[in-house]
């Protein structure tokens, strides 16, 4: 149960042993793990090689250094690589902590916090505004009834107008809270193709969506409705952000899914779950908001209501589940996180 990577190797570095920490992380079952150089599977494998020919020459009691695993199917995990002679001859344990882990907690913790805080002021702030609405609405009706010059009529009617547009932002606000969810069967690449096809209709040209699916990825329970949405929202923030290369006809937006085991978010550790990305090529989150993407009514860009951020991950939230972000000019990943059965 470590959540630390551990394993043992032989004076060659080859494994004699890895625990379920180490398999998770790599993809691959201790089976077939054994035996295989330890180095194969670092992206610069020379620095475990000094590290274990030190070892070996007892040149040092414990070495200690940042490394990048490989993994199938998965980006490098960084990690903190611990080489320490062990009490068996010839053996030598060689242990890695994933540098992410504790970052990503922290920051998965405040997003938490922050989507509850969230939801906790839209629903206050819609039930204030809506009451008083209705009321300035009516008023505003009754006037124009009784007003006799055009002009004033006019004005009567901006105030309904307004009133109509600000209601329907409260409506918006409070969707997600009103609705009971309607549960089901989910397949992850049924929503990811409905999403597709509506992003394509919207852009026909200049914008390649790519699939990079996981197929294996099983059903789970959830609400389809809303995980289409959820995905629609950010799928569709990034082709708006897009604008750029799709006239210039080089726009490329991404869904991968994967499959993660013995993964910690959102407090609880889950034996499988599902890592969905939103991979655009655009100019990435702008440095000013990259912080309050999530809050309501922060937009990046101009007409933005700044909703469909808030509101996918209330969605996602319902589902017991997590969405981050990670920006750099060029490329912007929203990764969704679901458990799974």
């Amino acid at each position: 149960m470590l959540a630390t990577l551990v394993s043992v190797v032989d004076d060659d570095g080859r494994l004699l042993f890895a625990n379920n920490a180490l398999e998770d992380a790599i993809g691959l079952s201790r089976r077939s793990l054994l035996g295989v150089p330890l180095t194969d599977w670092f992206t610069a494998p020379e620095l475990l090689q000094n590290a274990l020919q030190g070892s070996h020459g007892h040149e040092y009691a414990v070495i200690r250094y940042d490394a990048f695993l490989k993994r199938l199917n998965n980006e490098p995990l960084p990690v903190h690589v611990v080489v320490a002679k062990s009490d068996a001859p010839g053996e030598v344990v060689v242990e890695m902590l994933p540098l992410e882990q504790q970052t990503r907690q922290e920051r998965e913790e405040r997003l938490i916090d922050q989507a509850q805080a969230n939801k906790e002021l839209i629903r206050n702030l819609a039930h204030e505004i809506k009451n008083p609405l209705g009321g300035i609405r009516g008023a505003a009706q009754l006037l124009q009834m009784e007003l006799e010059s055009r002009e004033l009529v006019e004005f009567a009617q901006v105030i309904i107008h307004e009133a109509d547009r600000l209601q329907s932002l409260v409506d918006r606000l409070l969707a997600p809270h009103r609705r009971a969810q309607v549960v089901g069967d989910v397949n992850i690449h049924e929503v990811c193709e409905r999403v597709r096809s509506l992003i394509l209709a919207e852009f026909p040209k200049g914008l390649k969506v790519v699939r990079d699916y996981d197929i294996s990825i099983p059903e789970f329970r959830g609400d389809r409705e809303q995980l289409i949405q959820a995905v629609l929202n950010i799928a569709h923030n990034a082709a708006q952000a897009l604008k750029e290369r799709i006239a210039a006809g080089d726009a490329e937006i991404v869904f991968r899914t994967r499959v993660l085991r013995q993964v910690t978010f959102g407090r609880q550790r889950y034996r499988l779950a599902l890592e969905l990305h939103v991979i655009d090529n655009g100019p990435g989150v702008p440095e000013e908001i990259k912080d309050r993407i999530f809050y309501p009514l922060v937009s990046g860009r101009d007409g933005g209501s700044g909703l469909g951020l808030t509101l996918a991950q209330t969605f996602v939230q319902q589902h017991h589940g997590l969405i981050e972000c990670d920006s750099v000019p060029g490329r912007t990943d929203f990764k969704l996180l679901i458990p799974l059965p």
